[in-house]
């Protein structure tokens, strides 16, 4: 798979661009701020329908504009598909594939798989417990609709249970059919998402473990832990709780509570490790991540390298290259500030390499 070419208008800093792109590695040169990471965000937003660095679709649009669209060609196979993502401000969200639009921009994912390595991503190790899930559910939804769709309905019925109490406490009365009502869906829609998180971190445990050993020098041994309140009585956990979600006014027993750890020789690699081992974490579980989309769909996801290079020591950098020579992956995406630095590094390589320069929202 990969991306012939894409389109922008009034996306971010682009008022209007079209650029056609190699199948093999693609470099975007350039100083910072010249919109570089707009563009992998703009390749990021038609595979997963929202970009990775913006909350809300109308930051995507150019300053004082009120729509963007995005287009893009996508070679999977023996097909050339077309796809197109637009917003009108004010209007509901356009997403087309072959020029049919989608019912719900759900049905999208996981068709044209993406791994992006972003700077911020040591936010996944650095923060709480949803940041985590949040990773790990996009790496599932891509491989499977069923497991989206549920994870969209558990929080839908988890938003209705949250607000069913905040009604028992406004208006001072109770109504225990009626939360049970909601507490029986939470649990069976939960019970389902359980035992896909829980078969996925087993499959995804090994391959964490064989990138870090590859992209560090450090003999530690590095570990993926999955916790769930669904790993015990679940209906029992829910009665204990019904008190405390009474007064707090919202769930607090559920999927939502999940929690994977990362651990390094037992410990939290969040408390313990260092920033290089921390790094290290991070680039394997991205890479885990190509692997198991490849593994389960038969497709080399894109991959987008935002900035990597200012952010992964020579050995790390020489590791990653390394597999890149070894046709480890598909199509690839580079952002760099230093193009001589982009020019040595690629060099040795012996693939196809397409350079942009990227000035202030024009590329040549």
């Amino acid at each position: 798979m990969h991306l012939e070419s894409l389109g922008l208008n009034n996306f971010k800093n682009y008022e209007s661009l079209k650029i056609d792109f190699s199948k093999e590695i693609n470099c975007l040169v350039g100083k910072n701020g010249s919109g570089k990471t707009n563009l992998l965000d703009a390749i990021y937003y038609l595979c997963i329908t929202k970009s990775a660095f913006n909350p809300q679709d109308v930051q995507c649009a150019l300053h004082g504009q009120d729509y963007f669209s995005l287009r893009g060609k996508i070679i999977l196979g023996d097909r050339t598909h077309t796809l197109v993502c637009g917003l009108q401000l004010g209007k509901k969200k356009l997403i087309k594939l072959d020029e049919k639009p989608y019912k719900k921009a759900s049905e999208h994912i996981g068709k044209f798989p993406v791994v992006l390595i972003a700077p911020n991503d040591t936010d996944v190790i650095r923060n709480g417990s949803e940041d985590r899930r949040r990773f790990f559910d996009g790496i599932i939804s891509q491989t499977s609709q069923n497991y989206l769709n549920d994870l969209i309905q558990y929080n839908h019925v988890l938003k209705q249970r949250n607000s069913l109490l905040k009604q028992f406490a406004d208006r001072d009365f109770f109504d225990a059919a009626l939360l049970q009502q909601y507490t029986d869906q939470l649990i069976e829609i939960g019970q389902r998402i359980y035992e896909v998180r829980k078969d996925f971190t087993q499959a995804f445990r090994p391959l964490v473990q064989k990138h870090y050993a590859l992209l560090s020098e450090e003999s530690e041994q590095v570990d993926l832990q999955y916790e769930s309140d669904f790993g015990q009585d679940i209906a029992a956990l829910f009665k204990q709780n019904q008190k405390k979600d009474l007064i707090l006014k919202r769930t607090n027993v559920g999927i939502h509570k999940d929690e994977f750890l990362f651990e390094m020789e037992g410990e939290l690699i969040k408390k313990f490790g260092s920033q290089g081992q921390q790094k290290s974490y991070l680039i394997a579980l991205k890479l885990a991540h190509f692997d198991y989309i490849f593994t389960e769909t038969e497709i080399k996801p894109m991959l987008l390298l935002d900035d990597i290079f200012d952010k992964l020591d020579d050995f790390r950098i020489t590791k990653l290259m390394e597999m890149v020579a070894s046709d480890a992956f598909g199509q690839i995406f580079v952002t760099d500030a230093r193009p001589e630095r982009s020019q040595k590094i690629f060099e040795a390589i012996g693939h196809e390499v397409k350079f942009f320069e990227v000035v202030e929202g024009k590329l040549s």
